[in-house]
């Protein structure tokens, strides 16, 4: 007879949750993005399971000053719908980054999270600033650190 291993599940009230904060100034986007979603999801941490919230918290600031590689300030485009007959609406990043700073590194992270309720639960986790200034200091968050090659 078999002895059977089982998989150890944190308890979901026994997760510890940390603040993280991130300069996003001269940072690529697609680097930072992805460091912040693996962060979101707890991909860092032993504990990880797939259908688990058990990451954490993190704060971007300078999310304005954010870095695109190549031409992508003029050639990417990011669509939205009105909801209207005919109401598709693009904008490039340039024209992004000017009228809503904060949602090049919104939206970027969303991409790299799960498409469902999880994905949503864990994205509210974000928070964005265009700025230097923020409203956690009483998290105490940690600094962290993203390498981006120049």
């Amino acid at each position: 007879m078999e002895t059977c291993v089982k998989t150890y599940l944190a308890p979901v009230k026994s997760i510890e949750k940390k603040w993280y904060i991130v300069d996003a100034k001269d940072k690529v986007l697609g680097r930072v993005a992805s460091e912040i979603a693996s962060r979101l999801r707890g991909k860092h941490k032993p504990t990880f399971s797939t259908f688990i919230d058990n990451g954490d918290f993190v704060i971007v600031t300078n999310a304005d000053k954010v870095r695109l590689t190549g031409n992508k300030w003029s050639d990417k485009k990011y669509y939205r719908h009105t909801g209207y007959m005919g109401g598709l609406k693009e904008a490039t990043a340039k024209e992004l980054v000017v009228k809503h700073p904060t949602d090049l590194v919104m939206l970027a992270v969303k991409g790299m999270l799960p498409k469902n309720r999880l994905g949503r639960a864990q994205l509210k986790k974000l928070k964005v600033y265009a700025g230097d200034e923020h409203p956690h200091a009483a998290q105490q968050p940690i600094v962290l650190d993203i390498q981006s090659e120049k």
